[in-house]
């Protein structure tokens, strides 16, 4: 889940406006840190413990925005510089149209620290157990299996949390979010940890999630019913 912490700068607190914190930011850097605030400023009500690093330079295999978790804190760790994955994460979407989806990968993100302060980490909800029986030549290749399932739900668990925020907060942009999300994740390898298409086909209809106007617990009623499709 999370590897190292070589990274450059460490913005503590999350909105700190000092002039020298803003110019170690890159432009492209700041327009996501601005367009993710409505969700960091909503993890701070939830009083996550969150620090926000950026990394110098991106690794080949790093996403644009990943949440780590160390000594019981979390990470939210920016790769934006020279990733080519930040321009092909958006590959035909207009800048103006952005936003929304950088607001709700934040909002993915954020859902798994709450998940992982709360202790629920890797956690089926209550009155789900997993059932019946899997074999391999190979022992070692059984926990790959549940590791990777555990993944998978724990990314469709943020996946939904994303799409109950932009229905709540971005109502204008949901069918737009949504589309973009379906197509990223008609990508992934089946099975695969971050195949959550299961997930995201029941919650083409905004309406179907839960009315608390929490998306975090917005987000469970669905997350339970995929689970039973998955």
């Amino acid at each position: 889940m999370f590897k190292s912490l070589f990274y450059l700068t460490l913005l503590v607190p999350i909105f700190g406006s000092a002039g020298a914190q803003a110019a170690e930011l890159t432009a492209l850097e700041q327009r996501w840190l601005q367009a993710a605030t409505p969700v960091l400023v909503y993890s701070q009500q939830l009083k996550l413990p969150i620090d926000i690093t950026v990394q110098p330079h991106a690794r080949a295999t790093d996403v644009p925005l990943a949440m780590g978790y160390h000594r019981g804190r979390c990470k939210l760790v920016m790769s934006l510089r020279g990733n080519p994955q930040a321009e092909a994460v958006f590959a035909g979407v207009p800048v103006e149209q952005q936003g929304e989806l950088i607001e709700a990968m934040a909002a993915h993100e954020i859902a798994h620290c709450w998940r992982h302060t709360k202790g629920a980490w890797n956690a089926l909800p209550a009155g789900f157990t997993e059932v019946g029986e899997e074999s391999a030549s190979d022992a070692s290749l059984l926990g790959i299996a549940r590791a990777l399932r555990e993944t998978r739900r724990e990314e469709a668990f943020a996946d939904l949390a994303a799409l109950a925020w932009t229905r709540q907060h971005n109502p204008h942009a949901y069918a737009r979010v949504h589309g973009w999300l379906a197509t990223v994740r008609a990508g992934q390898t089946p099975r695969g940890g971050h195949d959550t298409r299961a997930w995201v086909a029941l919650a083409g209809d905004g309406q179907r999630f839960g009315s608390a106007g929490a998306p975090f617990e917005d987000a469970e009623p669905l997350w339970r019913e995929g689970l039973l499709k998955d």
